[in-house]
C-alpha cells in the first residue's frame, strides 16, 4: 500500500514513476491487512501526527479520486473498551493526552455501550469512541491507486524482482537491476515493507526491519453484527510492545461485505508461515469475551501477514544520506495502510524540493546507526514463500 500511495502522489506531482513488484499488486502484506485507518491506538508523538495527516488525506483521496465506494472506505469510527474500572481510567488518561493532538475521543459509560454496539458484552466497565477511525479494503485501494498512477503516466512492472542497485562514480544510487533488465532513476524508493532491510542491504546500508507475524480470522457473513472497529484496551499496549513473544488482544470489526474480521496477534518468528491453531483459538476466545454472540458463528477462513517492524515503532521515511539517491518508505508495522497517504504525500514533497508540513526528522532512516539499536538483529534471509514486496523506482 505504501508503494502504491507513493507512486500516486509522485505521479500527481509530475514525476516519472516506475513501480517494480516481484508479484502482483497487493499480493503480500497489503493483501493480508484489515484496512484499518486508526488514530485511536497511537500515543501523542510523531506517529500520531502522521496518522492525523493521513486521516485527512484518506478522506480527500476517497472524495477526490472518486472511488470511495470502490475501496470500501467507511468512516465508521472505533470503540476501545475496558473490562475493569482501572482499565477505563487508563483509557481516559490516554484519550486526554491524544486530544491535545487533535484527536476526537468521546467517553462512553458502560450503560451507553449497547447504543453503539448492541451485541457487546454487558460486563465491560466502559470505553472511548473515536469518530476519526475508518476502514478501507486494502487490496482494492492499492490496485486503484496504481491504476490511477498509471493513468497519470506511471509504469508498472509486476513479476519483476530487484536483484541489485546501480551506482554512480560517487557511490550514489542511480537505478535498480532486475531479473528483467535495468531501470535508471534519479531516485530509488524502498517501499518493500517487511523486506525493506533487503533493499537497504543492496545499497550497503542498515535498516533493521523485522517481520512481526499476525493472524486474522474471517467469519461467515454477519451484516451489521459489529458496527465499528472494536478492540480491548490491552491492544494499545501490544502495539507499543517490542517483545518478540506472542501477544494477542481482541480486535473485532465488521466489513462492508458482511464477514467479521477477528484479530490481533503479534509475534516475531521470522517469515514462518505455519498456521497456528493455538493462536486461532486464542483470538476466537478473546473475541467471544467481547461479543458473546460470536460463540456459535462459523469461521470460514484465516490468513496471516507480516508487519514490517522497526525497533522504535516508527517508519523510515525520506532520503538516506548514507546512500545518496536511495529513499525509504517502509517499516510502518501494523499501521501501513492507515499511514500510506501521508507517507506518499511527504515523499512527493521531499523529491520535488518542497517543505513538508510535518517534521520528518523522527523518521530519518539513518537513525538506526544509534547504539540504542545495536542489538537489533535482522533474523531472516528474506525468504518469502510467495509473499510480495513492493519496490519503487522514481525518476525525477
Amino acid at each position: 500500500m505504501t508503494g502504491a500511495a507513493c507512486a500516486w502522489y509522485a505521479a500527481r506531482a509530475g514525476l516519472r514513476v516506475a513501480v517494480v513488484d516481484r508479484g502482483a499488486v497487493a499480493g503480500g502484506t497489503t493483501g493480508a491487512g484489515e484496512g484499518n485507518l486508526l488514530v485511536s491506538d497511537k500515543e501523542p508523538g510523531p506517529e500520531l501526527d502522521l496518522a492525523m495527516l493521513s486521516t485527512r488525506l484518506w478522506r480527500e483521496l476517497a472524495e477526490e479520486a472518486g472511488f470511495a465506494a470502490d475501496i470500501e472506505y467507511e468512516a465508521k469510527g472505533g470503540l476501545v473498551v475496558a473490562a475493569r474500572p482501572e482499565g477505563f481510567a487508563a483509557l481516559e488518561a490516554f484519550a486526554q493526552e491524544q486530544r491535545r493532538s487533535g484527536v476526537e475521543a468521546e467517553s462512553v459509560a458502560a450503560d451507553a455501550l449497547p447504543g453503539l454496539e448492541p451485541h457487546l458484552s454487558r460486563l465491560l466497565a466502559g470505553g472511548f469512541y473515536y469518530p476519526q477511525d475508518a476502514q478501507v479494503q486494502p487490496a482494492r485501494a492499492a490496485a486503484l491507486l496504481i491504476r490511477d498512477a498509471r493513468r497519470m503516466g506511471a509504469t508498472l512492472h509486476t513479476g519483476t524482482t530487484v536483484t541489485g542497485l546501480t551506482r554512480g562514480a560517487g557511490g550514489e544510487v542511480t537505478g535498480v537491476v532486475t531479473d528483467r533488465g535495468t531501470l535508471r532513476a534519479s531516485w530509488v524508493l524502498n517501499a518493500a515493507g517487511t523486506w525493506g532491510s533487503e533493499i537497504a542491504k543492496l545499497a550497503d546500508v542498515r535498516l533493521p526491519v523485522l517481520p512481526r507475524r499476525g493472524f486474522v480470522l474471517v467469519t461467515e457473513p454477519l451484516p451489521r453484527l459489529v458496527r465499528h472497529k472494536v478492540y480491548a484496551a490491552d491492544y494499545v499496549a501490544d502495539v507499543a510492545s517490542s517483545s518478540a513473544a506472542l501477544q494477542a488482544s481482541a480486535v473485532v470489526e465488521g466489513t462492508a461485505a458482511g464477514p467479521v474480521l477477528i484479530g490481533a496477534s503479534r509475534e516475531r518468528v521470522g517469515f514462518d508461515r505455519t498456521f497456528s491453531l493455538e493462536v486461532a483459538r486464542l483470538l476466537a476466545r478473546r473475541a467471544i469475551e467481547l461479543f458473546p454472540a460470536l460463540a456459535h458463528v462459523r469461521v470460514m477462513r484465516s490468513y496471516l501477514g507480516f508487519r514490517p517492524y522497526l525497533p522504535d515503532h516508527l517508519p523510515a521515511i525520506g532520503p538516506d544520506p548514507r546512500a545518496p539517491g536511495l529513499v525509504h518508505a517502509c517499516g510502518h508495522e501494523g499501521a501501513g495502510i492507515g499511514l500510506a497517504p501521508a507517507t506518499g504525500h511527504l515523499i512527493s514533497l521531499l523529491l520535488t524540493g518542497q517543505r513538508p508540513e510535518l517534521d520528518v526528522a523522527p523518521f530519518r532512516p539513518e537513525r538506526f546507526t544509534d547504539e540504542r539499536f545495536a542489538d537489533e538483529k535482522i533474523a531472516d534471509d528474506g525468504s518469502t514463500d510467495g509473499e510480495i514486496a513492493d519496490e519503487g523506482a522514481v525518476d525525477a
